[in-house]
């Protein structure tokens, strides 16, 4: 035997659904590469540790879940008897294994100040990338995540309303937050798995895990995701990102990693990262690629002692978790409060009311469960007929399709108003 045999199929032990094995090599091979490892360094749930301390699950972890239960999806598809090929399985495999690889750090909050471009083309155009380096073995995989195969299914496992990145992740962030009420019965949703006409379709005997899995998702967002605490912290820290980068357009020293600064220094557009433009010797996907939370933290610690009173004061506010008060209303955020709340800041805080307006967050936040405009979830009946979740529940399901919108405003504790 050559001193270079490597075995790839290695297992690894996840908290959350036991003993992982890997199947294919070319799984191995790709979590290996830097581009993956990266996503050690993201974590899952950007800064909602600052309000459920167990939450420091990374995206490594998510999509390696992710893959475990494409696996299981396979087989159980397999039993049923349709027909899967070793080369899709290893091709959907890895679509799912890579359908976060393109997530900036903290999640939307990159997108939101540093690029105009979404994760989601990222992801794409790493998995391309990826594909060179690869001599063209994830052909099958970007088009199964592109939906351009002609198994469609396929792609709907990777991305649907049921797919499996949905039923990892709210598994997952329930294990690490402590929110039970988001915990899903998985392993039954995925033996109620079939296809029928080529669509992904619930078994009828799978329909109550589907009931609880909608009313988990909808519960997780109100209670993790949107939970107005976690709300303040993003929102305070795209607001010192973009302080920082409005220092930087005006030539003042702000410390940052060399990542970090190129993105500090530039706006990238779509057209940038397609375009493949170069910034000192390296490209704009290359420079992303090395892009990471700790680059964020490491420089917002450091900017609680810039004399920029405006950075400083949010980054400390971040830092030592001294986050904005927070209200939830149910209708938009009036003018007049608004500038009364900037009178207030101009009083107490600074006497600028241009700088004044980043002490004070408004915005909406939106929960919609399940979005029959987009994708149903189709239950088989016994006799072959389709029914969508909602006309084949006993329960109405009609508060979870509906879009609840919410709006909220945050500004410095030391404000009162009462």
């Amino acid at each position: 035997m050559s001193l270079l045999y490597l075995n790839k199929k290695k297992i690894i032990n996840d908290p959350v659904f036991g003993f992982i094995s890997l199947q294919f090599e070319l799984v191995f091979d790709l979590i290996e590469h830097p581009y993956f490892q990266r996503l050690r360094r993201i974590k899952q749930l950007g800064l909602s540790h600052l309000v459920f301390p167990g939450a420091n699950h990374s995206r490594f972890e998510h999509a390696i879940g992710a893959c475990q239960l494409m696996q299981q999806a396979i087989s159980v598809l397999r039993i049923k008897g349709h027909e899967i090929t070793e080369e899709e399985a290893e091709a959907v495999t890895v679509a799912i294994l890579l359908h976060d690889i393109g997530h900036a750090p903290f999640s939307h909050v990159l997108e939101n100040t540093m690029v105009e471009i979404s994760h989601e083309e990222i992801s794409l155009l790493l998995m391309n990338e990826l594909n060179q380096q690869f001599n063209g073995k994830l052909d099958l995989a970007i088009r199964i995540f592109t939906n351009n195969y002609k198994k469609q299914f396929l792609h709907q496992l990777v991305s649907s309303q049921l797919d499996m990145d949905r039923l990892d992740y709210l598994s997952r962030d329930s294990f690490f937050t402590g929110v039970v009420e988001g915990t899903v019965g998985i392993e039954r949703i995925i033996k109620m798995l079939n296809v029928w006409n080529d669509q992904l379709v619930v078994d009828v005997k799978g329909i109550y895990s589907i009931e609880k899995f909608l009313i988990s998702r909808r519960l997780m967002y109100w209670q993790v995701y949107l939970h107005k605490t976690v709300v303040s912290a993003e929102f305070l820290l795209i607001n010192v990102l973009k302080r920082a980068k409005e220092l930087t357009a005006n030539n003042n020293n702000v410390f940052a990693t060399p990542t970090l600064a190129v993105f500090l220094k530039n706006n990238f557009s779509s057209d940038d990262f397609n375009e493949n433009i170069i910034i000192d010797e390296k490209s704009v996907l290359e420079w992303y690629t090395l892009l990471d939370d700790n680059d964020i933290l490491i420089a917002v610690k450091e900017w609680q002692f810039h004399p920029d009173p405006v950075l400083s004061k949010l980054a400390k506010s971040l830092t030592n978790r001294k986050l904005f008060k927070t209200t939830l209303q149910t209708k938009p955020i009036t003018k007049a409060l608004e500038e009364r709340i900037i009178e207030r800041i101009m009083k107490d805080i600074t006497n600028d009311k241009t700088l004044a307006k980043y002490f004070l967050m408004t915005g909406e936040i939106t929960n919609n469960a399940y979005n029959q405009h987009n994708e149903t979830i189709l239950i088989l009946e016994k006799n072959g007929k389709l029914k969508d979740i909602r006309q084949a529940s006993d329960i109405n399901l009609s508060a979870l399709s509906k879009t609840v919108r919410k709006y909220f405003l945050c500004y410095p504790k030391e404000l009162d108003f009462n």
